[in-house]
């Protein structure tokens, strides 16, 4: 895939799932809180509206009860191939950070089936390359590894029960 907007951060990861597990494990809510979020922090999803115009919400909270709440609304989704969804960093966010964070992004998430496994590949599309670099400087690529850190436990968990 080429993707000539420069203003791109891409993760890549594969995991030893399933597809049909990690497609789970991504998009219901009661998977999502155990998993999104770096290590030592914790979830919750307030809103996970997931068809096309629909809405979503997760707060991530911080070992000292901090919370950092993100807003996006999914502009695409094709079933367990990919999602497509704005993200932005919410008012409290904004705060809470004490900096100035990037504007509005687009994320694509892909899913690709390699049998016994499933690779992941997160398209981040910043509105600028100053914002790309807002977000590579909170350290967007190490949150994301620490996430799919418990990710990866979730789904041998998940794919322990099927």
């Amino acid at each position: 895939m080429t993707n000539l907007n420069k203003h791109v951060l891409t993760i890549e990861r594969i995991f030893n799932a399933p597809l049909d597990i990690v497609w789970k494990a991504w998009t219901e809510k009661e998977h999502i809180e155990k998993w999104f979020g770096p290590q030592g922090f914790t979830t919750r999803v307030d809103e996970n509206d997931m068809r096309v115009g629909g809405r979503s919400k997760y707060v991530i909270i911080a070992p000292d009860g901090t919370e950092y709440p993100s807003v996006g609304v999914y502009i695409e989704i094709v079933d367990r191939s990919k999602i497509v969804t704005t993200d932005e960093f919410g008012e409290q966010h904004k705060e809470q950070m004490n900096t100035d964070l990037p504007k509005i992004l687009s994320v694509t998430t892909e899913f690709e089936d390699l049998n016994t496994q499933t690779k992941l590949i997160i398209t981040i599309e910043h509105p600028s390359e100053e914002d790309k670099e807002k977000h590579k400087a909170m350290g967007v690529k190490q949150g994301w590894n620490s996430s799919f850190e418990k990710l990866d436990e979730l789904l041998q968990t998940i794919n322990g029960k099927n």
